[in-house]
């Protein structure tokens, strides 16, 4: 039997990249899924030719109405809310320390720890009413550690780190689970300047060259820690900010041994 049978699971971001293999995951795993993006022509791309049920529906994750009306309109039209991923999210440009602008850092924490909150309001309100669910943020390795991000990228996702610490408890004995994904480099629409950089200098063989399996990730490999933190198999695991980076997080910064 599929992972997912029977269950209803919102995904936001999901009109591309992490969001868009994790949609297509779960749904193919026996999830009926809300896709929700402000990209429509992504999130049609995401729909097209999936296995499983896939809806998409154009929507702000980091607009209370929008947020609501998004988990209303699964509950409607799927008959029930079991997942939430709280997935999309922001980088920002690298803009140096001084140049930054309240307004920036604004940007990035309404999209990337406001969206989550919201996320938790609206659709944890529903799951303790029904005494079970699950929900799934993206948080990142830049929100562990220095040096994976900008500065408001990285204070919004240890940001989520901490939402998903902090509301765990607050949900303490509801049957509803928090957790968080940590991912490190992977290969969506929000890196690409670092792998177009990297390509045009011919070096792509050098990207994730610092974490011990030597190779960047890709979309489909934070979904698998999604599918299985939406699903009961991971009924025991609450709070947590899980780092799928290639082992990334594991070290302190290093100088690069070169193989001989």
């Amino acid at each position: 039997m599929a992972r997912l049978t029977g269950k209803c699971a919102v995904i936001t971001g999901a009109g591309s990249g992490i969001g868009r293999a994790s949609a297509r995951l779960f749904a193919a795993e026996g999830a009926s899924v809300l896709a929700v993006d402000l990209n429509e022509a992504g999130l049609s791309e995401t729909c097209q030719d999936a296995e499983g049920t896939i809806e998409a529906m154009p929507g702000d994750a980091a607009d209370e109405q929008s947020v609501a009306e998004c988990v209303d309109h699964c509950i409607r039209s799927f008959g029930g809310l079991d997942v939430i991923y709280a997935n999309a999210g922001i980088s920002g440009e690298g803009v140096p320390l001084f140049e930054q602008s309240p307004e920036q850092w604004h940007d990035i924490l309404r999209v990337n720890l406001i969206g989550p909150f919201l996320a938790v309001k609206y659709a944890g309100k529903h799951m303790v009413s029904q005494g079970r669910g699950s929900i799934v943020c993206t948080a990142s390795v830049a929100g562990i550690r220095a040096n994976a991000g900008n500065s408001p990228y990285s204070a919004s996702k240890a940001g989520v780190i901490s939402l998903v610490q902090t509301v765990s408890n607050q949900l303490y004995g509801t049957g509803v689970r928090i957790n968080a994904i940590c991912p490190g480099l992977i290969e969506t629409g929000m890196t690409k300047p670092i792998f177009d950089g990297a390509r045009a200098r011919g070096s792509e063989d050098r990207i994730g060259q610092l974490n011990p399996t030597e190779r960047y990730g890709l979309p489909v490999e934070i979904a698998n820690m999604a599918l299985f933190l939406a699903s009961d198999d991971a009924s025991y695991v609450n709070g947590q900010a899980i780092p799928v980076d290639g082992g990334l997080s594991s070290t302190h910064p290093f100088v690069l041994r070169r193989k001989t």
